[in-house]
């Protein structure tokens, strides 16, 4: 192997994390909810929402708040594509619900939107569309579906923060989105980390009393009760003030930070195309009308039984690629609490034919055409159109 290793990922850093840290730290409020998680929230509010914001452990933290104000019980229904982590699907499992799962759209590995109200009955409560690779799924269709049909729409919008769908950002176009900051997102909050966008008014309340563990807090310390009750059921998800401090100075740098990581992908699109259209490999299309955050770059090989063999050549040479999720409907526990409805046309293929390249906000132009030479080394011989 190369001395050299180019990862497939590195964790965003700014060089502005430690002074914010630090200056956390001379607060003494290190348990969250203090200056930077209210910076955070608000900028997170002026930026993408104009409703109400609150910053998390996890967007896992946030898919189990939103589950709850979702009502669901035992042997409800939400609707899901099988191609995301499992956090999308666990907090909702969690409160006995049951995903139903439905095949991706071919271009974008996104819900295929058509297959929605096929899945629906009389127990479906929510659809959970999920913004793969920070790419936008189609919205409007989700959102006229819901409406019909009168379903909650929860945005899994983990990978998409700094994307938009038709001049709207994701993760404020459901009536909640979910956000995450883990280390590997375009922003982090310097590990694990996320956001709960609350986009209906009618949720905004109840949200609160969930984050304040149950408790109308939050009214106590506005003044707007003399003290405060147990109220309703509640979870611990405060994001550290340390992981707000070092996530501040990456929302500061937005739009830069997205912008560049789609300037790093657009010249993987420009230079791999000819390998598409020589028809090795498949690479994603953008909507009209959606701006994605270049969260991550992905092709498919048309031979899903040479994706080893590629993930070891570069391996040797020094660049780590990766496969990423499996099918959850597959899955052992997929098979026993959920559903696939439809055909499986693009689900299980695509999972066996997709490879990350390496993409991160430092890696550098002359990094980048190492690894395009290398992957156009791996099929050298393939008549290539000019």
């Amino acid at each position: 192997m190369s001395e050299t290793v180019i990862p497939t990922t590195l964790p965003t850093v700014t060089g502005r994390e430690m002074v914010a840290i630090q200056d956390a730290l001379t607060t003494r409020t290190l348990t969250g909810k203090g200056k930077y998680s209210a910076l955070c929230q608000s900028w997170l509010e002026a930026s993408m929402t104009g409703g109400k914001a609150f910053v998390l452990t996890s967007c896992t933290s946030a898919l189990e708040i939103a589950a709850l104000l979702a009502g669901l019980q035992p042997g409800d229904e939400v609707i899901v594509a099988s191609y995301t982590y499992v956090s999308t699907v666990n907090a909702f499992v969690v409160h006995g619900a049951a995903p139903v799962f439905i095949d991706l759209d071919d271009a974008t590995m996104n819900m295929d939107v058509t297959r929605i109200e096929a899945a629906i009955t009389p127990r479906t409560k929510a659809i959970v569309p999920v913004h793969y690779a920070g790419i936008a799924c189609d919205m409007d269709a989700v959102m006229a579906i819901a409406d019909r049909h009168g379903l909650m729409v929860v945005e899994d919008a983990a990978m998409a923060c700094g994307g938009t769908y038709k001049g709207r950002a994701l993760g404020t176009i459901g009536h909640l989105g979910c956000i995450s900051f883990q280390e590997k997102k375009v922003f982090t909050s310097g590990g694990q980390g996320g956001a709960l966008l609350i986009n209906q008014q009618s949720l905004a309340a109840r949200a609160e009393i969930i984050y304040e563990h149950g408790t109308n807090r939050g009214q106590f310390t506005r003044g707007e009760v003399n003290f405060y009750r147990w109220l309703d059921v509640g979870i611990n998800a405060t994001m550290s003030e340390v992981q707000a401090a070092f996530l501040y100075p990456q929302l500061q740098a937005a739009p830069e930070i997205p912008a560049h990581r789609r300037h790093l992908w657009s010249r993987y699109y420009k230079r791999l195309l000819p390998l598409m259209q020589a028809g090795v490999m498949q690479m994603p299309i953008v909507p009209e009308g959606a701006v994605h955050n270049a969260a991550v770059f992905w092709f498919r090989l048309k031979d899903a039984a040479r994706r080893g063999e590629f993930i070891k050549f570069m391996a040797d040479r020094g660049i780590i690629t990766q496969p990423q999720f499996v099918p959850l409907y597959s899955s052992l526990f997929g098979q026993k609490v959920g559903r696939f409805v439809g055909e499986d046309r693009v689900t299980t293929r695509s999972a066996a034919e997709i490879v990350l390249l390496p993409l991160y906000s430092e890696l550098a132009e002359e990094q980048q055409e190492i690894v395009i030479q290398r992957a156009l080394e791996f099929w050298n011989g393939v008549t290539l159109k000019a």
